[in-house]
């Protein structure tokens, strides 16, 4: 009784008046009785460390305070309002621990943190072995791109819909992150599909080439599926004639110019976008039409420079050729510089020779 009456009255002179040191080496010895007990500590017990720890860290050097967070965050029984101090600590040295492991932190803790704290406090919560489908929303709100691709390699972390929408959207400029987001065993199929429709011919390879059998499986069937839509949509019958014929109409009233054809294209009305970028052109039907369904989208571009159109225009058309599949944003940066580095003059003569190359060809077939 004697020595619990002298711990109590030293601990108190600690927290009102002890030097630095003092206080540090009383949290030290409050630190290793809850960790000695922990396992056989009910909660109203844990209170009680609660409200001591609390009192000894409000002037604590910032070493002492790391020191506390490594130990307390592997504890599942922690003192609660320590664990939420410490979580919130500016440094991420002190916050950093808890947050990467501490399971008294709420989902509601986490989402406060992710909303207002820095992105090395982002980057730790991302680091958890369990996150929610609300945190992750909050982390993706905010979070950097190392977040992002830590959130994405965690299989621990739940997505909402929206969560993995945001994935696949910030994958379409970044491969690393399309090939961490296509190994997820849990990414939605239509997602899935709309993650390979963007990815470059490396990153499906490597995909299919580091997939476990239960995630190559849904990869090849993506891939078959999107194969044969293509192939079916590129291989399909048009009738042009009555948007060529709207078309006509368009530039004897003074209506046919880029602005027209940036209209169309955006609002993907193939047949109208085709007739309208052939006259502009000064190219045929056909010969659009064709350069339309190729595989490639080299060739489209030498009619859109011979037209004299602006990038924003060509891009529209480009991405507006299939309806079941979109260029990547890698495909259409690199189409952007070869359509700059590509002079109308050189784009119009390819044009001419083009033309009449089908004819004659058309001609003696």
């Amino acid at each position: 009784m004697g020595a619990q009456q002298s711990f109590i009255a030293e601990l108190e002179d600690a927290i009102q008046s002890g030097s630095p040191e003092r206080r540090v080496q009383t949290l030290r010895r409050v630190t290793d009785l809850f960790l000695n007990d922990a396992d056989r500590l009910n909660e109203e017990q844990i209170g009680l460390f609660d409200d001591v720890l609390c009192h000894l860290i409000k002037r604590i050097e910032t070493k002492a305070l790391i020191e506390l967070s490594v130990h307390l965050a592997p504890i599942d029984n922690s003192p609660i309002e320590v664990i939420r101090r410490l979580a919130r600590n500016d440094e991420i040295t002190v916050a950093g621990p808890v947050l990467t492991q501490s399971a008294r932190l709420t989902a509601g803790d986490l989402i406060e943190i992710a909303g207002t704290k820095s992105q090395q406090h982002l980057l730790a919560i991302s680091g958890r072995s369990e996150l929610e489908e609300s945190v992750t929303d909050a982390l993706l709100d905010r979070g950097d791109r190392e977040t992002v691709h830590r959130l994405a390699r965690n299989a621990g972390a739940r997505f909402s819909e929206t969560g993995f929408s945001t994935l696949v959207r910030n994958a379409e400029t970044d491969q690393s992150l399309a090939e961490k987001l296509g190994l997820r065993l849990d990414i939605p199929i239509r997602l899935l599909r709309d993650l390979l429709l963007k990815a470059t011919e490396a990153v499906r390879a490597r995909l299919l080439a580091l997939a476990p059998p239960e995630t190559k499986d849904a990869i090849q069937h993506a891939l078959a599926k999107i194969s044969n839509e293509v192939s079916r949509e590129a291989t399909a019958s048009r009738d042009f004639t009555p948007a060529q014929q709207g078309i006509l109409l368009m530039k004897k009233e003074g209506r046919l110019d880029e602005s027209a054809l940036l209209e169309f294209a955006n609002r993907r009305l193939y047949e109208q976008t085709v007739a309208a970028l052939a006259m502009l052109s000064s190219a045929s039907i056909d010969l659009i039409a064709s350069l339309m369904k190729g595989a490639r989208s080299a060739g489209l571009l030498v009619p859109c420079k011979a037209a004299g159109l602006k990038w924003p225009t060509v891009s529209a058309i480009l991405r507006s050729r299939f309806a079941h599949h979109t260029m990547s944003e890698a495909d259409l940066a690199q189409a952007k510089d070869d359509f700059l580095r590509l002079s109308q003059a050189n784009a119009q003569r390819t044009l001419r020779f083009w033309q009449i190359h089908a004819t004659a060809t058309k001609e003696t077939g």
